[in-house]
């Protein structure tokens, strides 16, 4: 079974006594149909029967429930709210897992989608590459580099793809072309247009998006500063000259002269079952999903994921049935993941024009893993880990959760990248068009999946990266639990607090958006922005430094605004918090060479970029979490070195607030009370000093996206048989991460949620004592 393909090639197999008795179990544990033993050797299964709860009594198993002075109540070292605390380790610490069936897929695609997508085979339905479109992927989309053209602008107005060369109408995107000597080298954004040098000592250089550069980009002559002809080992010896503003943007490339190929970016990295062609995964015969993870019949099942293992295989005696049922043993909450069209995903990693946009990693010369610092990196980490996880199901009926996989993370950065994401259809308004987006990913589910409809979308989860949050989600989907970064919940800004044009969602019509809120704490979670790994931090346990050490009583670092050289102009932006705080305490001459008016030598407010940010956060006792452009990272940069967050911004919710007991680890200050603001940290006696801190100490892994990590360095090790340091660093850490954290707020949701409770119980296995078992199940809509 493990050498060969699960079924043979044809399926008259399938017809005969040996199809019905034929019962296979992965992992050699053989059970006959109908039996009701798997193999307990899985290493996410951990299951202890003899413990006992009472739910609303104060004993638990793990531990006596002891509230601090705060009401919290610790959970694996944690301080939780103590009614999630109490829930948490009464129930879910007892969970059992409970058989489900998952479908191994058999339908073919027509005409197995051209050789332009990929099949999914539970479904019959082709996901197109990028440029391709149809039931079969044999429509060729025409996607222009440019806008429509004028006298005024004969490449169109400006918009990232804007193109001089050879545009490559499958993905927008602009490289030399054909009768130049390297036609695949990209001519990206400001490569193939002329270049005004700066008037001015130091000045910017202008970009001219009228007139072309092609005199220069495609000569062979060593005098003038070529591109598409140049070679690599000449240019590198300084033999000929090379435009300075082209370089490799795109993804899969590197070197000076684009000479060196590379991976490129993927979900997952395909799990090893496909090819990944600039962000879409070519999968392998046998396999599908948007990381090539979910198996067909035709594949090995030696070869299948964790999350498939260990299972029993029916195969079924219908001779007409294409499909297979595997049972699994899994512990709940069981989260089901729709396979979207690739527009909403993969199309929108595949044709990026920089290689570093909305991704947390990229590979370099020797397909050594380079991780981001993009802060919007924890989507594209979230999902990987969801379909990675044991607690992923293909069994759509037995699913608690839906999650619906649109990446806005990299809509947001590259709503202006090409005509054909029509941001010029929605008034320039990247907040529009986001919302569209969603809208029309909603439209899908619905008309191809039965799910929504049982629950009116209470049940499903939608991610938005959007520095705005959820603010512009579409009034179709509201219902639904919302992950976030920026949990507004309007009670104090109900606008668009964003000083950025084009993310303003004042000006979506009403009757698209609805009049909801931005944040709803009942439903929705807030979770961490994405974070470097950061070895060095790890290694010098930079989190853990004791307050003795910490000298410095405040600390931000980070955009003042206005009053500031090289700052933001916005005098909106942070919705003005910052720059109230450095009126203040500025540490840091303004333009009219004035420090804040309460500056004192252990208060440090600066605008300047520090060579030490995380050694300076770890030198401070409190840290400034303000906003930025909407949400910022600073909350995730005082937890994960152990500094105090003292949270400036009313009505907005911070990660995990609605879960976490955030004020035994963190600090709130309201807006108005910023002048006061020292005398209150002042004020905090060094025993509430210590407990906070301990609490932070306690909770900061939860601030890290170790999962996703973790996947990338089994991927290297597997790959390269090598480890690189940060994998070393983050394989020592134990305690529950992000994802972890999110499991266990979708358990406690899942048993305990308000947003369900006027709604029927299901009946189906939870694996709980009846005395945990308090789960709604939905009216049909």
């Amino acid at each position: 079974m493990f050498l060969f393909p699960l079924v043979p090639s044809s399926f008259e197999f399938f017809n005969g006594q040996q199809g019905r008795n034929y019962c296979p179990s992965i992992n050699d544990t053989h059970v006959p149909i109908g039996g009701t033993h798997v193999s307990s050797n899985a290493s996410y299964v951990s299951v202890n029967s003899t413990h006992d709860v009472s739910v609303g009594n104060s004993s638990f198993p793990d531990f006596n429930v002891m509230p601090d002075s705060h009401g919290a109540v610790s959970y694996k070292g944690a301080p939780w709210k103590s009614e999630i605390g109490r829930w948490f380790s009464g129930c879910d610490s007892i969970a059992m897992a409970v058989y489900v069936n998952e479908t191994i897929g058999g339908k073919r695609c027509n005409n197995d989608c051209n050789g332009q997508g990929i099949c999914n085979q539970d479904l019959g339905h082709c996901r197109c590459f990028h440029g391709y479109a149809g039931e079969d992927c044999s429509e060729r989309l025409h996607m222009n580099c440019n806008l429509p053209n004028s006298s005024e602008f004969p490449y169109g107005p400006w918009i990232v793809s804007s193109c001089s060369a050879y545009c490559d109408t499958t993905r927008a995107m602009c490289f030399c072309g054909e009768g130049t000597k390297y036609p695949n080298r990209p001519v990206a954004e400001a490569c193939g247009f002329r270049v005004t040098l700066p008037t001015t000592p130091g000045g910017p250089k202008i970009v001219d998006w009228t007139k072309a550069d092609l005199e220069n980009i495609f000569t062979s002559n060593s005098s003038k500063a070529g591109w598409c002809n140049v070679d690599p080992d000449d240019a590198y010896k300084k033999k000929v000259r090379y435009k300075e503003e082209c370089d490799c943007k795109y993804d899969g490339l590197w070197g000076q002269f684009c000479e060196i190929p590379s991976l490129c970016s993927c979900i997952n990295q395909c799990s090893g079952h496909g090819h990944c062609r600039g962000g879409f995964c070519q999968c392998h015969s046998g396999w599908y999903g948007i990381d090539c993870s979910v198996p067909s019949i035709s594949s090995s099942a030696k070869e299948w994921p964790h999350w498939l293992r260990p299972a029993t295989v029916t195969i079924p005696d219908n001779g007409g049935s294409v499909n297979l049922v595997a049972a699994v043993k899994k512990k709940r909450p069981l989260i089901y993941v729709y396979d979207l069209p690739a527009e909403f995903n993969s199309h929108l990693l595949e044709g990026r024009h920089y290689k570093f946009e909305c991704v947390n990693r990229i590979y370099g010369e020797k397909n050594e893993t380079l991780w981001t610092d993009q802060l919007y990196g924890a989507q594209m980490a979230l999902y990987e880990s969801i379909l990675a996880s044991p607690y992923r199901t293909t069994n759509g009926e037995e699913a608690d959760y839906y999650y619906v996989p649109v990446l806005d993370s990299c809509l947001i950065t590259r709503a202006d990248d090409a005509p054909h994401l029509g941001m010029q259809d929605f008034g320039g308004f990247r907040s529009f068009l986001n919302l569209d987006y969603y809208k029309r990913a909603y439209e899908h589910i619905r008309e191809q999946y039965p799910y929504w409809n049982r629950s009116a979308g209470r049940d499903h989860i939608w991610f938005f990266s959007w520095d705005e949050g959820a603010c512009s989600a579409p009034n179709e989907i509201w219902s639904s639990m919302m992950l976030v970064h920026w949990g507004n919940t309007n009670s104090k800004h109900n606008y668009s607090t964003t000083a950025y044009f084009a993310d303003n969602w004042d000006h979506i019509p009403i009757e698209r958006r609805g009049s909801h809120p931005c944040f709803v704490p009942e439903k929705d979670l807030v979770l961490p922005a994405w974070k470097m790994p950061d070895p060095f931090a790890l290694k010098s346990k930079l989190w853990a430094r004791p307050l003795g050490e910490r000298k410095t009583l405040f600390y931000f670092n980070g955009n003042l605004g206005p009053a500031y050289p090289d700052s933001r102009p916005e005098n909106t932006y942070s919705m003005g918090t910052r720059q109230k705080l450095a009126a203040e305490f500025g540490s840091t001459p303004n333009k009219a060479g004035k420090l804040g008016e309460q500056h004192a030598s252990d208060v440090i407010v600066s605008p300047l970029r520090s060579d030490n940010y995380h050694g300076d956060l770890a030198s401070s006792i409190f840290c400034g979490v303000l906003p930025g452009d909407g949400w910022s990272g600073r909350m995730e940069d005082s937890v994960l070195q152990g500094c105090i967050p003292v949270i400036i911004q009313d009505g907005i919710f911070l990660p995990y607030e609605n879960m976490l007991n955030l004020d035994s680890f963190a600090v709130r200050i309201h807006e108005n009370d910023i002048p006061n603001m020292v005398n209150i940290l002042r004020a905090i006696n060094e025993t509430e000093r210590e407990l906070k801190l301990a609490n932070v100490q306690n909770i900061w892994q939860r601030f890290l996206y170790r999962d996703s990590v973790m996947l990338e360095a089994n991927r290297q090790s597997e790959m390269y048989d090598s480890e690189y340091d940060w994998g070393q660093e983050f394989s020592k850490l134990v305690e529950d991460d992000v994802f972890s954290t999110f499991i266990q707020s979708l358990h406690y949701k899942l048993h305990n949620d308000p947003w369900r409770q006027n709604l029927r119980p299901r009946e189906r296995d939870y694996g709980l004592p009846k005395t945990c078992s308090r789960v709604y199940n939905f009216e049909e809509v």
